[in-house]
C-alpha cells in the first residue's frame, strides 16, 4: 500500500487521480484550499483517505500537511503537484501582482511541497514526485505567455530534480496534459483586467469571453489518472508523460517546427565557435 499526497483535489484531474488511488486501496491525502470540497472522499474511504486544507502558497500549511500525512500514514511515497490554474493575458496586459500569484501557485508552491517531502524520501531511498505541467508549456499560445512560462519553469526544475534524485532511488517526472474535460478552462481560468485592442486578433481570441473550448475538450480525467498511476508504478517512469492525443499531435508539430528552424540556422549558429587556428 502506497501513500499519495495530491494537491488540488477539489475538481478535475486531481480529484480523478485521488478517486483512482483510493479505489485501488492506496492511502491518499486529498487536499484543497477549501477542505469541504474533498471531505466526501474521506467520508467514503475513512481508513485510507485524509482530507486537508492546503493552499500551496502558504508555507505553514505545506509543512503541516506533510507532517500530518506522515503522522497518519507513516510516510509519503508519491507527491503529485497538481494544484494550479490558468491565466490569460497578452504579455503587455499582464498585471504584475497577478503574475506573481500565478507563479506562487504553479511553480513555487510545487517547490515548497518537494522540499518538504524530500527528507523523508531520501531517508527511505524511495519515492516519486509527479509535477503536472501542460502542453501549453510547449506550444506557448498567444495570450498564455505567463501560464506557459510558469509550467516551463516547473518542467525545467523537474528535469534537474530527476537527475539529482535518480542515484537516491527517487524518481521525478513531468506530465503534460492536452485538453481535458475539467474546470481548467472554466472556473479555474483567470485573465487580466485590461485588454489592449491591438492584441484582439492574437491574445484577445483566447480571452474567456471569446473562448468556446470549455466543455468540449477531448480528454477524460479518469483515464488520465490511470495512466499516471501506471507511470508511477513503472520500473522506468518517463521523464515526460504526455496525456491525450491532442498533446501528442501538438508535441510532434512543435518538434518538427523546431527541427526545421534548427536546420535553417545551423550553419550560422555553428559559426559562432572560435576558429581552430585561434585555439
Amino acid at each position: 500500500m502506497s501513500t499519495w499526497l495530491i494537491t488540488g483535489c477539489s475538481t478535475g484531474l486531481g480529484r480523478a487521480l485521488a478517486e483512482a488511488v483510493l479505489a485501488r486501496g492506496d492511502n491518499a491525502v486529498v487536499t484543497a484550499r477549501d477542505v469541504s470540497s474533498v471531505q466526501d472522499l474521506a467520508a467514503v474511504h475513512p481508513e485510507t483517505a485524509l482530507a486537508l486544507t492546503l493552499d500551496v502558497t502558504e508555507r505553514a500549511q505545506v509543512e503541516k500537511a506533510v507532517r500530518r500525512t506522515e503522522e497518519r500514514f507513516g510516510s509519503i511515497d508519491v507527491l503529485v503537484n497538481n494544484a494550479g490554474y490558468g491565466y490569460r493575458a497578452a504579455v503587455e496586459e499582464g498585471d504584475d501582482a497577478d503574475v506573481q500569484r500565478l507563479f506562487a501557485t504553479n511553480f513555487f508552491g510545487a517547490v515548497a511541497l518537494i522540499k518538504a517531502v524530500l527528507p523523508g524520501m531520501r531517508a527511505r531511498r524511495s519515492g516519486a514526485i509527479v509535477n503536472i505541467s501542460s502542453i501549453g508549456a510547449r506550444m506557448t499560445p498567444a495570450g498564455s505567455g505567463y501560464y506557459a512560462a510558469s509550467k516551463a519553469a516547473l518542467e525545467g526544475m523537474t528535469g534537474s530534480l530527476r537527475k539529482e534524485l535518480a542515484p537516491l532511488g527517487i524518481t521525478a517526472f513531468s506530465v503534460e496534459p492536452g485538453g481535458f474535460r475539467t474546470d481548467f478552462a472554466g472556473r479555474s481560468l483567470t485573465q487580466s483586467a485590461e485588454a489592449i485592442q491591438d492584441y484582439a486578433e492574437t491574445a484577445g481570441k483566447r480571452r474567456k469571453e471569446n473562448d468556446t473550448v470549455h466543455g468540449t475538450q477531448p480528454g477524460d480525467p479518469a483515464k488520465a489518472a490511470q495512466v499516471i498511476i501506471t507511470a508511477v508504478q513503472s520500473p522506468e517512469p518517463p521523464a515526460l508523460l504526455l496525456l491525450g492525443g491532442d498533446a501528442i499531435d501538438t508535441f510532434r508539430s512543435v518538434l518538427d517546427a523546431d527541427r526545421a528552424s534548427l536546420d535553417a540556422w545551423a550553419q550560422l549558429s555553428a559559426g559562432t565557435d572560435i576558429d581552430e587556428q585561434q585555439l
